[in-house]
Formats: C-alpha cells, sequence, structure tokens
C-alpha cells in the first residue's frame, strides 16, 4: 500500500527568503527582453533577421503570455538599427491620366520635390504671364498677322477684280460669298434679272459659276494662310514658352539627375504646360466673366495635376518603419482612392490616393492580430496576394464582388519590402495551416509562446526584474521581497507545478496594479505581503458568488452532501467548475447502484446527454478494469448504474472515474466507504492513478464546505500521487492540515483508494479463483458470483414452467 498522508510542507512551494539580495524592487534593474520564452524569443529574433521571401512570423500562444508586447519591443529594437526606406510620391500620368505614376526618393526628399514644384507651379503662373506681355512677342505676333492679313487682302483683290471681270459684284456672308450680276455697271435686282433675255441669263449663270468656283479656291488660300499663322503663332507660343520656363525646368532636371523616373516626370510636366500655355495667361475678359467661379474651379482642377501627392513620408523616421495596425480591414491595408462631390457629381484624382499600412511599413515591419485580420472582409485574401507579388496595388473592393461598375483610377503599383508579425492563438495557427494552402508558404517562421517557465533561483531575481520594470512603466510603488515571493508563488499556483512558474504575464500585471491601489488605500509607501493578498482576496470576492451560493445550498442541506459517516455505494466525488475569469471546486455525491443483469455499467449521465465524451470514456476504462480483475474468477453478468447527484448540467473530464469505480465496487460488495473523505483522480485499465487538473481548486472547495457544516479533524480529500508536485495551497487550507482538522492523502493505485476508504484489506489472489477471505475484493468477487447464480435460476425457471 502506498497511501502517504501529506504534512504542510508538501501542500505549497514557499520562497525561501534567505538568499535574496535585495529589500525593495527599487534596487532591483528593470527587465530588458523577454521573461521565460526562450524558445519563442530564439525563433522570432531568427525570423526577424532572415531577409527572404515567405519568412514571416506567425507568434502564438495563449492569451496573457507577453506576444504583443514582445513583438513591438522587439521590432522596435531591430528596426532601429536599419536603413530608413524611400519616400514615395503619386504624380500625374500626362499619358494616361487614369493610371498615376509612382516615384521613390529617398527618406526627405519626397518632401523637397513637392516643395520644388510647388515653388516651380508658382514661378510658371509669373513667369509665362510676363513673358508673352512683352515687346518681342508682341512685335513678332503683330508681323504674322499683318503678313496674314495682307496675303489675304490680296487673295480678296484677285477675287473682286476676277469677279467683276465676269460682271458680278462679290457680297460677303457668314456662309462665303453671293454673286450679284452687273449690267451697265448696275446691280441688277431679281425682277431685272428677270426680264433679260434666256440668252443673256444663260450667260450670267455660266459666269457666276466661275465666279463661285474661283471663290472657293480663294477661301482654301484663305484658309491655308490662317491655319498657317495658327502654326507660327503656336511655335511662337512654344519659342516664347521654352525661352521663359526653359531654364526652371532644366535646373530642377538637373537637381534629380540621378533619379530617371522623377526626369521623365519633368519632362512630361514641361511639355504639357508648353502645350496649355493659355492656362498660364491672364485675361482681363475672363475677369469679368459672370461664370468666373466656375471658370476658377476649373483652373484649380487644372493646377491640382501639377501637384505631388507625397504619399509615405518618412523625413521623420528613425531605422526601419514598424507598424502595428490595429485595425486591418481591406482598406486600412492597401490603402483607398477617395472621391468628393463637385456640383454634384462623384470624382476623383491622384491627389485623393489614401496609403494603408503596408505602404506606411514598407521597408520595414507590419504587426497584425491575426483575429482581427481574419474577421475583417477580403484583409487575409489581400495580404495574401501582396506578398505572393511582393507589390501593393491599391483596388476598389467592390470590383472583386461585381458590385459597382464605377470609374476610379487605377494608380502605378508599388513595390513591396516588408515582414509581416502575426499574432494568435493556437486555434487560428493550426486552422491556417491545415486549410490554407499559402498560409505555410508565407508564414515560414512559428514562435510559439509557452504558459510556464522553470521556477529557479535565478528566476525569483529575474521576476524582481520583471515587476521592478511595470512599477517604472505604470508608476507603481515600489515592492518588497516578501511581495514578491507572494506574486511569485501565486506565479506558481497558475501553473499548478511546484517546479513551474506563469508566464501569463497579463494575470500577474492585474495583480501588480491592484495590490498597488490596495498599498495606496493603506497609506502604504511600499507594497508588502499583505497588499498582495488582500489583492488576491479581493480578486476573488468579486467573483465567487456563485461559489458562495453552493456553499450556502450546502450547509442549509438543499445539495445533499454527507461529511461523516459510512455508506454503500455512495463516494464524494471532486469537480471543477469554470467561468471563464473564475474557477472553484464543488463537491459532488456520486451513487451507484448493482443488481443481476447483463447490461453492463449504465452511465446515467450520457443517458441523459450530460455526459461529455472523456468523461464517457473514463466508464468504458471502468470496464476494463472490472474485466480485467474478475473477468478471469467469473463471468461479469451484472447491470449497475452511476450518477451525479443533483447535477443539472453537463459533466466531462475523467477526473472522477476513480470515485465512480470505488462508489461502484462498494455497492458490489456492499462494504460502506468513509463519506468524510473526498476523491479525485483518473484512473487507468491497470487500476494506476493518474493525475488531474484544478486539483488545488478541487481541494479548497472540499475544505470550504468542510468548515461550512464544521471541521471534523477526520475530513479530507484523496488525491493522485502525481498530484504531488501541483499542489500550491491557500494558507488556510494548510494551517487547517498543521492543525489536525483536515487532512490529505496521496494513492498511487485503486487498492490505496479502496483500503483508505473501506478500511478493508483490498485481498490478494491466493490460489485460483479466490482472493483473502474477508478481504474487499472477496465481497466484491462473491456478490458477482451471485449475480451469476441469480441470472442462472431466472433462466431454469421458464424452463421447469414448460414442463
Amino acid at each position: 500500500m502506498a497511501i502517504e498522508k501529506l504534512d504542510k510542507k508538501a501542500l505549497r512551494l514557499v520562497c525561501d527568503l534567505k538568499n535574496v539580495n535585495f529589500e525593495t524592487t527599487a534596487e532591483v534593474d528593470p527587465l530588458q527582453g523577454m521573461l521565460g520564452q526562450e524558445r519563442a524569443v530564439k525563433a522570432t529574433e531568427f525570423g526577424l533577421r532572415i531577409k527572404r521571401p515567405g519568412y514571416n512570423i506567425f507568434m502564438t500562444g495563449l492569451p496573457g503570455t507577453g506576444k504583443s508586447s514582445y513583438a513591438q519591443s522587439i521590432v522596435k529594437k531591430l528596426s532601429a538599427e536599419e536603413a530608413v526606406p524611400d519616400d514615395w510620391v503619386y504624380v500625374y500620368n500626362f499619358e494616361n491620366p487614369g493610371e498615376p505614376i509612382a516615384l521613390n526618393l529617398p527618406a526627405g526628399s519626397g518632401t523637397d520635390l513637392r516643395q520644388h514644384i510647388e515653388e516651380l507651379l508658382e514661378d510658371l503662373k509669373e513667369t509665362i504671364p510676363k513673358a508673352f506681355d512683352g515687346e518681342d512677342y508682341e512685335t513678332q505676333k503683330n508681323a504674322y498677322v499683318k503678313e496674314f492679313q495682307e496675303a489675304r487682302s490680296e487673295h480678296l483683290e484677285e477675287l473682286n477684280k476676277f469677279a467683276q471681270e465676269k460682271g458680278f459684284a462679290l457680297k460677303r456672308t457668314s456662309s462665303g460669298f453671293v454673286t450679284i450680276p452687273l449690267h451697265e455697271g448696275e446691280q441688277v435686282d431679281e425682277e431685272e434679272y428677270s426680264k433679260l433675255d434666256q440668252e443673256t441669263r444663260d450667260e450670267m449663270e455660266k459666269k457666276s459659276t466661275e465666279v463661285q468656283i474661283k471663290a472657293m479656291e480663294i477661301m482654301r488660300r484663305v484658309q491655308k494662310l490662317e491655319k498657317d499663322l495658327k502654326e507660327k503663332l503656336k511655335e511662337l507660343d512654344k519659342k516664347i514658352g521654352y525661352t521663359a520656363i526653359g531654364h526652371l525646368f532644366s535646373d530642377l532636371m538637373e537637381e534629380y539627375d540621378q533619379y530617371p523616373a522623377v526626369k521623365d516626370y519633368l519632362q512630361a510636366f514641361q511639355e504639357d504646360v508648353i502645350s496649355n500655355l493659355s492656362d498660364f495667361r491672364s485675361d482681363e475678359e475672363e475677369q469679368q466673366n459672370p461664370l468666373l467661379m466656375f471658370q476658377q474651379q476649373s483652373q484649380k482642377q487644372s493646377d491640382r495635376r501639377y501637384e505631388v501627392n507625397l504619399f509615405v513620408d518618412n523625413r521623420h523616421s528613425e531605422g526601419a518603419p514598424m507598424v502595428y495596425e490595429t485595425n486591418p480591414s481591406y482598406y486600412n491595408l492597401v490603402g483607398r482612392v477617395e472621391y468628393e462631390n463637385r456640383f454634384g457629381t462623384v470624382v476623383t484624382d491622384f491627389s485623393m490616393i489614401k496609403p494603408g499600412a503596408l505602404h506606411r511599413a514598407n521597408g520595414g515591419y507590419l504587426i497584425l492580430q491575426a483575429r482581427d485580420l481574419l474577421t475583417s472582409v477580403q484583409s487575409w485574401e489581400v495580404l495574401k496576394r501582396v506578398l505572393r507579388t511582393g507589390e501593393i496595388r491599391i483596388e476598389n473592393i467592390s470590383e472583386h464582388f461585381g458590385l459597382v461598375a464605377m470609374s476610379t483610377l487605377r494608380p502605378q503599383p508599388i513595390p513591396l519590402d516588408i515582414k509581416v508579425v502575426m499574432i494568435g492563438n493556437p486555434f487560428i495557427y493550426q486552422l491556417l495551416y491545415h486549410y490554407d494552402e499559402d498560409f505555410r508558404k508565407l508564414f515560414k517562421i512559428k514562435s510559439d509562446f509557452d504558459t510556464e517557465m522553470d521556477r529557479e533561483d535565478d528566476n525569483f531575481s529575474t521576476m524582481a526584474s520583471f515587476i521592478s520594470f511595470h512599477c517604472d512603466k505604470q508608476k507603481l510603488r515600489h515592492f518588497n521581497s516578501s511581495a514578491v515571493a507572494e506574486i511569485v508563488e501565486y506565479s506558481t499556483r497558475l501553473t499548478e507545478k511546484q517546479g513551474k512558474l506563469s508566464t501569463r504575464f497579463n494575470e500577474i500585471v492585474d495583480l501588480l496594479v491592484e495590490a498597488d491601489t490596495w498599498a495606496d488605500l493603506g497609506g502604504n509607501d511600499l507594497i508588502g505581503r499583505e497588499d498582495v493578498e488582500k489583492a488576491l482576496e479581493e480578486m476573488v470576492y468579486r467573483s465567487d458568488k456563485i461559489e458562495q451560493k453552493i456553499l450556502e445550498s450546502i450547509e442549509e442541506e438543499e445539495i445533499l452532501l454527507d461529511l461523516e459517516g459510512e455508506k454503500v455505494g455512495q463516494v464524494n466525488a471532486l469537480s471543477v467548475i469554470d467561468q471563464g475569469d473564475y474557477r472553484f471546486g464543488r463537491p459532488s455525491r456520486i451513487t451507484a447502484s448493482t443488481y443481476p443483469g447483463r447490461k453492463g455499467i449504465i452511465n446515467i449521465e450520457r443517458e441523459s446527454d450530460l455526459s461529455g465524451n472523456i468523461h464517457s470514456k473514463g466508464v468504458l476504462i471502468m470496464n476494463g478494469y472490472l474485466g480485467s480483475r474478475y473477468g478471469p474468477l467469473t463471468p461479469l453478468n451484472l447491470s449497475a448504474s452511476l450518477c451525479f447527484e443533483q447535477s443539472y448540467g453537463g459533466v466531462d473530464g475523467d477526473s472522477a472515474s476513480a470515485a465512480e469505480l470505488f462508489c461502484l465496487l462498494s455497492s458490489l460488495g456492499e462494504v460502506p466507504l468513509r463519506q468524510d473523505l473526498a476523491v479525485t483522480g483518473s484512473i487507468n485499465q491497470k487500476g494506476e492513478i493518474q493525475p488531474v487538473g484544478g486539483i488545488n481548486n478541487k481541494i479548497e472547495g472540499y475544505f470550504m464546505s468542510c468548515k461550512k457544516k464544521g471541521l471534523s479533524g477526520s475530513q479530507g480529500v484523496i488525491v493522485p500521487e502525481k498530484n504531488r508536485k501541483s499542489l500550491m495551497l491557500k494558507k488556510e487550507v494548510i494551517e487547517a492540515v498543521e492543525n489536525g482538522q483536515f487532512n490529505i492523502y496521496t494513492i498511487n493505485t485503486a487498492d490505496d483508494g479502496i483500503e483508505l476508504l473501506s478500511g478493508l484489506e483490498v485481498g490478494d489472489l491466493i490460489e485460483e479463483g479466490k482472493f483473502s477471505e474477508d478481504s474487499f475484493n472477496d465481497k466484491v468477487l462473491q456478490k458477482l458470483k451471485h449475480f451469476n447464480e441469480v441470472l442462472k435460476r431466472q433462466q431454469e425457471s421458464p424452463a421447469q414452467d414448460t414442463q
């Protein structure tokens, strides 16, 4: 038998303060780096250093393990050592206005280019009007006009002369010339013309046709002269324009000589200005136009095409950018083209192209929460696309769904150079890894955050450094060494392993903040152990309403629970109720009934759909245990039912399987079991007691139930020996054990539990088919044999009746 009654030293691993070399955390250097996550830190640092496509990082782990804060701190540190990426600007595409051009320049140069273009535009507005107001321009222009007018006059004179020779006068109209016949030098009206003889009229018609043909020829010459004049004036404007603005553009092109794309843009800019010189020339008539407001608006829109959209500005950056996007929607990631209402019409242009997180983080690092990304429409798909293609393309999301066919811009895509750090839980990681074929290609580095770390002497000092860091960061009072010890013990309790500390630092930080508040309310300048204990006590008090209600029901015997005496087929089991923010242990009565039959063990919880899969598995394991122990000696012909009494919710887990086995065997052997002891533990088919979770909550839950009805000194719990290292009990329980008011026993096998609960020897197999007389196993075996005899008689009775 391996039953052991534990003393107080085994119930909680207490910090030894003898070797602590500080009195308060103010004497300890704040923590630098990550605590207790060596595997994750190594993976992350490797992933950040490798500069190859697909080596993005997925940080996985349970909430509260410090993933987000570490991601930001390590990325911020590494990014400061890297080069500042280029600025990006969007400019007007003079050849294809619907596809704005993206230009990259060294950090800070984007602002310079925008300033230079603004200054250039102002110079153009000042220089061009002056150039066209000069005497040289007017003289040359007048010369061309005079030359045209003289040539036109000559042609018209030639036409008039020809018409007169043919006996016609010419009259100018809006559609050309009209010929009027002459007779003896006088114009002939229609009445006089009708009195002429037919021969004369025919002659006049013939000559009129000749004049019309000649007029058409002369008009073609005049039109050519007008066209030539326009060409000459246009060439003159270009010449004057080039002369006026050429040096402005040449100086700017020389400054951007190292950037061919910028030079190409400036060249196209210059050609567009030359082609639209009238936009820069003042006109007094326009100022008096009643539609001046609309003309000014049109002029503003014309000027906007010469602006520079400073898309990504890195002039103030120090190192590579780090962007933590908390709302990774489609447009927040890849940017958007905005629209505005102008006189009732929705319009846009390249100046309304806005960047997304990918643009701002380009050349650096982007940190995203996986859940936020996956729950935003199309965000995950667009992120995969830009990582695959290596370019950021701004598109309207409605086009992906075929909702609205709106005419819009298609900005030139920008090359992407980025490292993405995505943060999520293990479930999301496994889901993406198994069901998204792109995920494993794009996120090749897994950074797995643990929920615990080793509890070593060095880690006590490291925990003090962690506390010191948060005292400085959140402006908290500092903690003395005994308060640090209490926090370390609380951290160990969270892991349920005496050799471990929890790395769910959010819960630790919450405790620090609340302890600081209680120290403030108590007027303490330093946070001590009593402040930490008070914070823990109040944390429980805020959430333990249901637990207290259950304890009240036990005290008032609304929930039936025997805490003394002995009973057959009844045992107290321990379970845990988890509310999410708080969990506590609850004792439950398990009962068993056995009788002759062939139905086997009936799990009432399963039959009523209240049993989870693991609990049902535990019941099936009991069948295996019974078969291996008693099956070789006698057929197992029995019917049995097991039930969690007054349980109206679901039951899951196998931590009650040992208690259920003891209860079932007690019913079979008609052996009473102690009711002052509660049992928890999982059993296997070999009868070994396996460790379970929530051990501290279960023990404390039963202790509080006993306390409510009065501690007798014999009460206690039976737990697996393998759970010995999980014990981090509250001090109230430890004091009760020390004073002999409560007991905690450990067992290794089912036989240990049977002997402790029944007070009988289990009994060894002394000869084939027999156990030690009057032993527990002997009583069970005899009962099984009795069941077989009863069934045999029942089978024989119908045969006798027939005879």
